[in-house]
């Protein structure tokens, strides 16, 4: 019999946090069904009528992936986001970190009492943004990784780290313009925050640690910590959001039930037991891997874009045809299965830097080695721990947004420059003899 969620189910869900597209739910009721799953809610523009399970891809949009028989003959686009994680996305990152999910049928008095639960928790600029689409008929629920299921049955602790990695390399394409080639030094994040992708990413463990107390200090929406699946640090619905931050002495206690170290070093141990699981694991170096497909930057591939949907190309038309002959006619002249292949690996790449990483740990009891878990250990603290890594937020990118892409990436380096124009400003003056 197929599972089904209706409105008396919906207080037994209660809200994780949001990205631009999806509500994502954690069950707290008591059905095996779904202790220790996620819901993830799709959500609709309050400035787009909205519609409920859709059909996907136009004809350009299909032949990115004609060589995927599963995504290719999806009917739907939900359909097609699943198969792209199993048969793209689990290949290249492996699939013991990757988790596709299923789909389960929802009504929409589920949807409708979800909606009016989840109000008061929601950050207001997400609300004003975007509601629950209530037109859904089904809605895909994963496991929980915040959480061991083990821990979740003998009520023992568990505490997990998600992490945005972002961008872990700095772009080296030669169609990057003069004008932007900041972007070859500097990371879009780093432009805006302590945190640096390419010290996460390095491989060296002193640098990876460097990150991760970063992120910690400045954790925006790029790092978030949960203790037995609930958020303790960290932003509840993505941006700058810290309606949930834990600080100083309260972040200490909490920790002391999973971390046994010295007073006041519970938070530096359990940084340093996410350094030791992102050196350990190698799970960023394959993230790396695929994001490193972009080899075109977004300033290359949107030319391809254009051959592929047989449009003339805007950005040659705005830059001149004296300039776009001389940069860009290699581009445009090449066969479409290189235009297509350009792009598709481009959108594979958004995706690998735009998804998170969740690493959970568990104290592993003395003398357990039938644990299926990875283990690590904390010599600082002298503690085993168990301890699991799995990707999530893979969703597809479509073609369709390319031009959008773009233009993201144009106004982001504008601004940068403009700032660093800004602030270098009184050094020009008071150089001049102006002050």
């Amino acid at each position: 019999m197929e599972v089904a969620l209706r409105e008396n189910d919906a207080s037994h869900w209660v809200y994780r946090g949001e990205g631009a597209e999806n509500l994502v739910l954690a069950y707290n009721g008591s059905s095996p069904l779904f202790v220790g799953k996620v819901l993830r809610i799709r959500k609709a523009s309050r400035k787009v009528a909205a519609s409920g399970t859709e059909q996907w891809g136009n004809g350009p949009e299909r032949l990115i992936w004609k060589d995927d028989p599963d995504i290719l003959s999806s009917p739907l686009k939900e359909i097609a986001q699943q198969m792209f994680v199993q048969s793209v996305m689990a290949p290249r990152l492996g699939s013991q970190h990757i988790d596709a999910g299923t789909y389960v049928l929802v009504s929409r008095e589920f949807l409708e009492s979800v909606e009016k639960n989840v109000l008061c928790q929601r950050p207001a600029w997400r609300i004003e943004a975007a509601k629950v689409n209530t037109d859904c008929d089904y809605e895909l629920l994963l496991s929980d990784h915040s959480v061991f299921p083990h821990s979740i049955v003998n009520g023992e602790p568990c505490i997990s780290v998600e992490i945005k990695p972002k961008c872990g390399f700095l772009p080296f394409s030669r169609y990057i313009a003069e004008g932007n080639a900041i972007k070859k030094s500097v990371t879009r994040i780093a432009q805006v925050s302590e945190y640096d992708p390419l010290d996460l990413f390095s491989g060296s463990k002193k640098e990876i640690h460097k990150a991760v107390k970063a992120l910690f200090t400045t954790p925006q929406n790029n790092f978030r910590v949960f203790l037995n699946g609930s958020l303790i640090y960290g932003g509840l619905g993505g941006g700058t959001d810290t309606t949930s931050l834990m600080v100083g002495e309260e972040f200490e206690d909490v920790l002391k039930c999973v971390i046994q170290a010295d007073i006041g070093m519970h938070t530096e141990s359990f940084l340093q037991l996410v350094t030791e699981a992102v050196s350990k694991s190698g799970v960023l170096d394959r993230l790396l891997e695929v994001q490193k497909l972009d080899m075109f930057d977004i300033e290359g591939a949107i030319h391809a874009y254009y051959d592929i949907v047989s449009k003339p190309c805007r950005v040659c038309r705005d830059l001149g045809e004296d300039i776009a002959s001389h940069r860009f006619s290699s581009l445009h002249s090449i066969p479409s299965d290189e235009s297509l292949k350009i792009v598709r690996d481009y959108l594979i790449a958004a995706t690998a830097k735009d998804c998170s990483l969740i690493i959970s740990f568990a104290p592993r009891k003395d003398g357990d080695s039938a644990s299926p878990y990875d283990n690590i250990y904390l010599a600082s603290t002298d503690q085993s721990f168990d301890y699991k890594a799995y990707f999530i937020d893979l969703d597809m990118k479509l073609l369709k947004k390319m031009e959008y892409y773009y233009e993201l990436d144009q106004k982001i380096v504008s601004c940068y420059i403009q700032t660093m124009n800004t602030e270098h400003q009184p050094e020009k003056i008071a150089s001049s003899g102006g002050l």
